[in-house]
């Protein structure tokens, strides 16, 4: 490949069609003879200070933001952006031959985003999918670092998407891919905005920087559906110059609504109303958000094209995803249920959605993640104390933070709550003690981990599954 084809639609100020190149990259350790480096600043390592190392290492070429007196660099207005478009060029543009669907919200983008694969799946038509637990081309599995994956991993993946024939993408699309400029270039058939609550400050800085970066996704589609529930959907709806659909529970305005909802421990049932079509829809996840996620992922396969009546009939022999809502088999006369559910609204959205169905009290186990936004720790406390009928306060994943430093911000958020609670910092030893102290009916809410199998404590990541130690606690083994 020639750095010219490289660069197409990038806007380098030069023209390089003579250089030959062999691979991108943007990092620093898989610099080979023919590589193009691109020079992107971060939070902690700037690249362009090593542009003259990766010269002499084997590089083709540097691009770079501003000039740096070396004769292979190439000079662009926003590397980040560059790198994204690049990459595309690099794998063929592999996204022209898919159809994107883009979902981005603080909750309920993983559970949507399968729901809406199984729909389609359900219609014969082959899918991709990108998200926070796993990447999948068909039923072929592969690892997901990051919610969104980098520029080269993102374009690699629909590259394997589009040989292994899926018509499809569906794609959890975080805040932070959008600041960072990784999905720059990309185009959405239908772009979804599922809500927004506290989340990723230590990222963002203000939620006014969280609502702009979400609300990029829908600036970069044919159709925006948005939940018209959220108090930030006017603000997302507002300047979109493309076609908006909305759904909702409580507005019947909304092109998708949500009538008459029944919630029982078997999960959710009610009637969707479309454009002069009504079905009934049950589904055998439960909870008040399992509404939202369905109505969502509805909303978004019958606006791609699928037929009203099947797609909603299909919703009954869907099932749940890891680590959302998860009931762990436990044959006991109370509940055990595990929830990804690690902010503020999480929390309150997982324990409103299990005392609707909770026979006894709801025992809510949690911790709070360290390196992350600090001022969401008491308020997850204020969550839990406002609905749980006991709050065990523990740890999470600390990484290089203080565990009992991290508790105690959060215990802050207990105060002037009446709720039994109990502290132990240690996770395991909080699990123990909830199973002990659980009676017939009861729910033990384990909220934070989900899906995750590990827990981060210093730099170290260690195998960590919630559904072993539960397991291993009720037989005597741990």
């Amino acid at each position: 490949m020639k750095l010219s084809d490289l660069l197409v639609g990038v806007g380098a100020k030069a023209d390089y069609r003579n250089v030959a190149v062999m691979d991108i990259t943007d990092d620093t350790r898989k610099i080979k003879k023919g590589s193009v480096f691109v020079c992107i600043k971060g939070a902690n390592f700037d690249g362009h200070s090593v542009a003259r190392q990766m010269l002499e290492q084997g590089a083709a070429a540097v691009v770079c933001e501003h000039s740096l007196g070396l004769k292979e660099e190439v000079v662009v207005d926003n590397t980040r952006s560059a790198y994204a478009i690049m990459c595309a060029n690099y794998f063929g543009n592999p996204a022209r031959q898919l159809k994107l669907i883009g979902l981005t919200g603080t909750n309920g983008k993983t559970s949507s985003t399968y729901f809406i694969k199984s729909l389609f799946e359900l219609f014969e038509i082959k899918v991709g999918l990108i998200g926070t637990m796993q990447n999948m081309i068909g039923d072929e599995v592969f690892p997901a670092r990051y919610t969104t994956p980098t520029a080269y991993e993102l374009q690699e993946l629909f590259r394997k998407m589009a040989d292994a024939g899926c018509a499809y993408c569906v794609m959890e699309v975080s805040s932070q891919a959008l600041a960072q400029g990784r999905v720059d270039g990309l185009h959405f058939d239908i772009a979804v905005f599922t809500n927004l609550t506290q989340d990723h400050l230590d990222f963002h800085g203000t939620m006014e920087n969280y609502a702009a970066a979400k609300k990029l996704l829908l600036q970069r589609c044919d159709t925006a559906i948005i939940n018209k529930d959220d108090p930030h959907a006017a603000y997302m709806a507002e300047g979109l110059q493309c076609r908006i659909v909305t759904y909702s529970a409580k507005d019947n305005s909304a092109d998708f609504v949500a009538k008459n909802i029944q919630l029982t421990a078997r999960g959710i049932t009610y009637e969707l109303l479309g454009d002069a079509v009504i079905a009934r829809l049950k589904c055998p996840i439960p909870g008040s958000f399992t509404v939202y996620n369905s109505l969502c992922a509805a909303a978004t396969a019958i606006t791609a094209g699928l037929d009203f009546k099947k797609t909603i009939s299909a919703f009954s022999s869907l099932k749940g995803v890891k680590g959302r809502i998860e009931v762990v088999p436990t044959d006991t006369d109370y509940t055990v249920i595990i929830d990804y559910a690690h902010s503020p609204d999480g929390i309150i959205n997982i324990l409103r959605s299990v005392k609707e169905f909770a026979d006894g009290r709801v025992i809510i186990v949690f911790g709070c993640g360290g390196d992350r936004d600090a001022g969401k720790r008491p308020k997850m406390a204020d969550a839990a104390a406002s609905l749980a009928d006991f709050v065990v306060l523990t740890s999470d994943n600390p990484r290089t933070e203080d565990p009992e430093k991290i508790v105690a911000d959060a215990a802050v958020g207990l105060k002037g709550h009446k709720v039994e609670r109990k502290i132990i910092v240690d996770r395991t030893q909080a699990i123990r003690f909830a199973l002990e102290e659980a009676k017939a009916g009861d729910v033990i809410v384990l909220a934070g981990k989900g899906h995750e199998t590990y827990q981060i404590i210093g730099t170290e990541k260690r195998h960590y599954d919630e559904r072993e130690i539960v397991k291993g606690i009720l037989a005597g083994e741990i």
